[in-house]
């Protein structure tokens, strides 16, 4: 009996020992912690969300602009088939992508419109375009007298391509598209930039509109784009030339 007890008491020294000396598995002993193992979720959730075309234009270097600025809103008009082809050119891509120079400029561009006008945003209704989108663009306008404003792919396309041309306008707080004298996609001189006076003048666009566009233009100048005189919502980061010198067209 005595031994009996002796060896139970053995057996509770033991395993108090081993209880003592062995450590608590915290989340850092798991190589991770809960917000680590949480962005990891969000990530791979995001990952599954994006289409074909999102995933391959993260794969070769460029940015997603809500990822980079959720403020600027992103509705891509050539999703749906209310454009001018009257076609969803854009059958599994909703996001707005730039090359991460043209991105960097548009965030520029969007910090300085709130200082300016702090209840607006910027709102993307094109970016990076495939040249196969491109192509099919081109197919809807030549032949025709709106080919002026559609660049020819066999010419090596426009900065769309490249990833350093934008579609951009501005919304107020509620969301709403401020008037800019036409909608954009209008192809017409109703869109040129240089004849906003005259347009004025023959009541085809209001002062205000005007001066919708005049800030537009103000604040994406400011950030280093430049002007497109036949499309008041068209924006380039650089001339043609240097974007096929330093940039590589979007397949």
């Amino acid at each position: 009996m005595k031994n009996n007890s002796f060896l139970y008491i053995l057996i509770a020294l033991f395993t108090v020992a081993c209880q003592k000396s062995t450590p608590r598995r915290t989340e850092a002993s798991y190589g991770t912690t809960k917000k680590e193992a949480k962005k990891v979720i969000q990530t791979t959730k995001l990952k599954e969300t994006k289409s074909r075309t999102a995933l391959y234009f993260d794969s070769i270097g460029l940015i997603n602009i809500a990822e980079a600025d959720s403020s600027i809103a992103v509705h891509l008009m050539y999703a749906s088939a209310d454009n001018f082809t009257g076609q969803v050119l854009y059958t599994d891509l909703k996001e707005a992508y730039l090359h991460r120079d043209a991105a960097k400029a548009l965030l520029s561009a969007q910090k300085i419109l709130k200082r300016i006008h702090p209840q607006y945003n910027l709102i993307i209704y094109d970016a990076v375009r495939p040249m196969s989108v491109q192509q099919k663009m081109w197919d809807a306008v030549k032949g025709t007298s709106r080919n002026i404003y559609v660049s020819n792919p066999a010419n090596g396309g426009g900065l769309h391509n490249y990833g350093v041309a934008v579609d951009i306008s501005i919304i107020d707080s509620l969301g709403n598209p401020l008037p800019m004298g036409t909608e954009v996609d209008h192809l017409g001189v109703e869109a040129h930039i240089a004849n906003e006076a005259q347009l004025v003048a023959t009541g085809k666009m209001t002062r205000k509109e005007q001066e919708n566009r005049r800030l537009l233009r103000l604040v994406m100048k400011k950030a280093g784009f430049r002007v497109l005189p036949t499309e008041w919502w068209h924006f380039n980061l650089c001339s043609r030339s240097v974007a096929k010198q330093k940039y590589k067209l979007i397949q």
